[in-house]
């Protein structure tokens, strides 16, 4: 296994690590190397299959479909 060091680690963001990992119950060496593993092992994801899953969820709850027309009245009546 590599060793990697790490400097110059804002104060905020080590101690948001410390208890992230002592809510997780691991050393803060293995937190940071699941954080790392988790941001970059994130999927890409496909923006047509993105909303299609979208629309296919809007359908079953019984909602407006997002076109700009809708999008449009939705701000008017200060909806974000």
């Amino acid at each position: 296994m590599k060793n990697l060091t790490i400097k110059n680690i804002p104060e905020e963001l080590y101690e948001a690590l410390k208890r992230r990992a002592r809510r997780q119950r691991r050393s803060i060496n293995k937190e940071a190397i699941r954080c790392l593993e988790s941001s970059l092992s994130a999927q890409n994801i496909d923006p047509a299959n993105f909303l299609a899953t979208t629309d296919a969820l809007r359908s079953r709850l019984a909602l407006p479909p997002l076109d700009d027309d809708t999008l449009r009245q939705m701000k008017e009546e200060g909806r974000p």
